[in-house]
């Protein structure tokens, strides 16, 4: 084998293998996650999941473990950026790989910036709870008209659409909750949680807060694991592009 074959061979295996262990990084990220909010469950059960938020286990005595799952949860986003950026051929794919970077910039401003710096936490939340679903729905699309992604594409869609759902879920829950604590409360919003509920109110704007976390490392997890399966046959196969429409490894025009 010549040296400029050798060059060739590097060159096309080597953003493979990135792929492939940024897809396992993904994985291994997001799982982390998921076990540090069950874990913030069993070490703080003074915050009742059913209304208090996430971002309200700072004020507890595990605030480090918060920071470390906001600190997951982004790493898993950007690490699945690079897994399959690749992948992604069209416009609004490319503008969905962008909005999860910045959703996973918020991810990672929160594990800074917490509930008790307003107005950095609300820029991350922002970024966060808003950018996610974009992604997801043009990701989705966009994965889906590749051949080898077909099997991906309707878990892909329908965790997609209940990302944004659950985000909907919250906006109502909090608005019903607002409303209740005001009337049970003379027309007034306490300035502090209660330790517990009022008679007579009902919330669920936790459990909508911790579906927007799930959804999301859901819709993550099924991504980042057919990234590896897409790359595991394709070094099977000893090829050396994932772009349809190439031949012999060469892209027109790229």
């Amino acid at each position: 084998m010549n040296n400029s074959a050798k060059g060739s061979l590097v060159s096309t295996r080597n953003p493979t293998q990135v792929a492939e262990l940024a897809a396992w990084l993904a994985i291994l990220a997001t799982a982390a996650t998921m076990f540090l909010l069950v874990s913030l469950h069993a070490l703080s059960p003074e915050f009742s999941p059913s209304w208090r938020m996430i971002s309200e286990y700072a004020f507890g005595h595990y605030a480090w473990v918060l920071s470390f799952m906001f600190l997951s949860w982004g790493i898993g986003s950007w690490a699945l950026v690079v897994a399959i950026w690749s992948q992604v051929h069209t416009k609004a794919g490319k503008v969905g790989l962008w909005f999860l970077m910045i959703a996973g910039a918020g991810e990672v401003m929160a594990s800074v910036f917490d509930i008790t710096h307003p107005i950095g936490h609300g820029i991350a939340g922002l970024l966060g709870v808003i950018g996610f679903p974009i992604a997801a729905l043009l990701l989705s699309v966009a994965l889906g008209h590749n051949q080898t992604w077909n099997a991906a594409r309707r878990p892909l869609l329908w965790i997609a659409n209940l990302s944004w759902i659950s985000v909907a879920l919250l906006a109502a829950t909090l608005a019903i909750l607002t409303m209740q604590m005001a009337r049970s409360n003379g027309g007034h919003l306490p300035q502090h949680a209660p330790k517990s509920l009022p008679p007579g109110v009902l919330a669920l704007d936790g459990w909508a807060d911790r579906l927007i976390v799930l959804s999301n490392c859901a819709w993550v997890l099924v991504a980042a694991y057919h990234a590896t399966q897409v790359r595991r046959k394709h070094s099977d196969a000893g090829g050396p592009s994932l772009r349809p429409g190439t031949a012999c490894g060469m892209e027109a025009g790229l």
